[in-house]
């Protein structure tokens, strides 16, 4: 069904979501809670994902999981449950009573991939933390080896996969968020839908994406294998196909080309890879790709 609400106002709600997140905006925190029921799906999925980030921030965290297992196990939109789910993983042993849901998830063959997926990742982190919590089982700083406290070991761990102190959090934070400000300011290229994008030939493909009517997430964060966490520069989530345009050719560059492929390739993920010299030919090659995975556009 067709969202009803207008469209100017769906984009204020969905900005003012991910402005919350990003900020880790605590005060915030009840208007997540309102925003978490909009008629707007967008509007949800973002609330979802804001109150993930403000989990390890001091927040009423049963309040926030009691306002996201209903998303996580009914909302109407799938990517909505996706980011329900996620949000419920970062709050650990705050979740537990989410586990039976989480568990049926993971093995519904019903279910979409990305769901089954991210529920299973869900079950593993909650019970793990029940577990740390329960038995005080002692896991160590990864950079200053100081033994670490269950609340440090589950906020790095959803932050980073890497098991952090406090301090040594704080440090690695930093470094990373600077290296997101970095990112997003290098995105200067608007896309026809309104996505900002680093190059024209990111815009060529969005564009292409966009005109077939194919939703597509850009630049957001999948973690592939073990302790790696990648950028892929779009993501199809309802045909779990990822598309990586290589537009440099430094040597450094390459280097990290090479092993982003590596990691897609050991992990079966389905890959597209998209050259400047594959631009001309742009609409040959993504529609012979996506057949090859039962999309015919």
């Amino acid at each position: 069904m067709k969202n009803p609400m207008d469209r100017q106002l769906e984009k204020q709600l969905s900005d003012r979501a991910v402005a919350i997140g990003r900020e880790g905006n605590v005060a915030a925190f009840d208007e997540l809670l309102v925003l978490l029921k909009s008629s707007s799906a967008n509007a949800r999925r973002l609330a979802a994902s804001a109150l993930g980030k403000l989990a390890w921030m001091g927040v009423d965290q049963a309040a926030a999981v009691a306002a996201l297992g209903p998303v996580a196990r009914s909302d109407p939109h799938a990517q909505t449950r996706q980011y329900a789910i996620r949000a419920l993983k970062a709050y650990g042993a705050a979740a537990k009573d989410c586990l039976p849901d989480f568990r049926d998830m993971a093995v519904n063959p019903y279910e979409k991939y990305y769901i089954r997926r991210d529920a299973a990742a869900a079950v593993a982190f909650i019970e793990e933390a029940l577990r740390v919590a329960a038995a005080a089982a002692q896991y160590r700083c990864q950079r200053c080896n100081s033994v670490l406290t269950a609340e440090e070991f589950a906020r790095s761990q959803q932050a980073f996969q890497r098991p952090y102190c406090d301090r040594c959090f704080d440090e690695v934070f930093l470094s990373r968020r600077n290296f997101e400000t970095q990112v997003e300011l290098n995105k200067t290229i608007e896309a026809r839908d309104g996505t900002v994008v680093q190059s024209a030939g990111e815009r060529t493909i969005a564009d292409w994406l966009t005109a077939r009517g194919i939703a597509y997430r850009y630049d957001a964060k999948y973690r592939i294998i073990g302790e790696f966490q990648i950028r892929p520069d779009f993501y199809l989530p309802e045909l779990d196909v990822y598309i990586e345009y290589w537009g440099l050719n430094t040597p450094q560059y390459k280097m990290s080309m090479y092993k982003k492929q590596v990691l897609y390739q050991q992990e079966g993920k389905r890959l597209i890879s998209v050259y400047p010299a594959d631009l001309p030919r742009l609409d040959t090659l993504l529609r012979t790709k996506l057949q090859l995975f039962g999309y015919h556009c």
